[in-house]
């Protein structure tokens, strides 16, 4: 898991908190790394009985200067290829709707852009499952269509704010939406989530560890259909040549 967020407006650092890891911190730009350094760097984090999370992310003090982040995705990207993972999740935190239009009235290509033209990349948009979120997942989709952004690998998620049945628009914007992303996962309400984070992510509503389940087979499903299953291997950084210094 890459987190690109700025440390203080994000959630992982306090859910790696305890971790003795180095985070983004210890992997300085501009120099050469390597896959032990990286995976020194990233938090370990039970993600369930079979399964583990490395998280990188900010994980020092509220009060340390803020890290200058790459905003390119493809330093992420490279990251990602040094570390040498089957699957990457990277934490975005850019207004999409926004920066589409931003890009195409500067006349530039924009963060969302970037992001969807990776080597194998499945956009999963989020949203509250109530009339504001699904308005704004809507005003996205169709700022992605107009911009011809890859929508037919697109997943979107809706995420319940309260037992029960949807309401009535959600219901409607699902509909929609099917029609023109990948799939649509409906996330249930967990309390635990809500007061707890998922720090202690073994006491989540078996319903909702199926839903995630669904979303991850979701991505892998639209990645299969655009690139072929299995996926073709990602592309992986040169080694480094081992230097040796004689005195």
């Amino acid at each position: 898991m890459l987190d690109t967020a700025p440390r203080l407006s994000s959630p992982w650092p306090s859910w790696t908190l305890g971790e003795e890891s180095g985070g983004l911190a210890a992997l300085p730009p501009g120099r050469p790394l390597t896959r032990s350094e990286v995976h020194h760097a990233a938090a370990d984090r039970a993600a369930g009985r079979q399964a583990n999370w490395q998280v990188l992310t900010d994980g020092r003090d509220w009060h340390a200067p803020p890290l200058a982040l790459p905003h390119d995705p493809a330093a992420w990207l490279q990251l990602a290829a040094i570390g040498g993972w089957q699957a990457v999740v990277a934490d975005t935190v850019h207004p999409v709707a926004h920066d589409i239009l931003d890009s195409r009235c500067a006349g530039r290509a924009g963060q969302t852009r970037a992001w969807c033209d990776l080597p194998y990349a499945v956009p999963v948009l989020c949203a509250a499952a109530t009339a504001s979120g699904v308005q704004a997942m809507q005003q996205a989709v169709m700022a992605l269509h107009a911009e011809g952004l890859p929508l037919q690998r697109t997943v979107a998620v809706l995420v319940a704010q309260t037992d029960g049945r949807l309401p009535s628009v959600v219901r409607a914007a699902a509909t929609m939406l099917s029609s023109r992303a990948a799939k649509v996962v409906v996330l249930p309400h967990d309390p635990h989530i809500r007061t707890h984070g998922l720090r202690s992510n073994h006491r989540l509503r078996t319903r909702t560890q199926q839903a995630a389940s669904l979303l991850a087979q979701s991505v892998l499903d639209s990645a299969g259909a655009v690139w072929g299953t299995p996926l073709p291997a990602a592309p992986q950084p040169a080694p480094l040549a081992v230097v040796r210094s004689f005195s």
